[in-house]
């Protein structure tokens, strides 16, 4: 199954910027900022921070897998 990825912008520290990911991302990310009871914004600058030299889109993606990943182990 292959979805086409949906741009969406977010908001970092004062900074507009678009990322483009696919439906099913957009969903579980904001499904954990929820949980975690943080805006998308914030939880993208949380990310944003943490990624290094990695796109931002695919850092919200392996951060997605990861979180999905601990609660499936816990």
């Amino acid at each position: 199954m292959s979805t086409r990825p949906v741009k969406h912008s977010l908001t970092l520290r004062g900074h507009r910027t678009s990322v483009s990911l696919e439906p099913e991302f957009w969903d579980e990310f904001r499904r954990i900022a929820a949980e975690r009871d943080q805006t998308l914004n914030g939880l993208a600058i949380k990310i944003d921070e943490a990624r290094g030299d990695v796109g931002l889109a695919s850092a919200i993606r392996v951060f997605v897998l990861n979180t999905l990943r601990d609660n499936q182990a816990s």
